[in-house]
């Protein structure tokens, strides 16, 4: 991985780990906060790593 994708990722998991957070800070621990956090980050990441990590050299 380049480095330049490596910094897209940190960003990314950075930006929707606060995210998360203010989620968690506004309401309360629910199953429905569970899967919100869970089905965006499967809507963020299974794209990423798809054209990223599985084809290789994200072409």
């Amino acid at each position: 991985m380049k480095g330049a994708i490596l910094v897209r990722f940190i960003c990314v998991l950075s930006l929707w780990l606060l995210l998360c957070y203010l989620l968690l800070s506004q309401r309360a621990f629910t199953l429905w906060t569970l899967f919100v956090i869970i089905a965006s980050g499967i809507i963020i990441f299974v794209p990423l790593y798809k054209k990223y990590i599985r084809d290789g050299k994200g072409k």
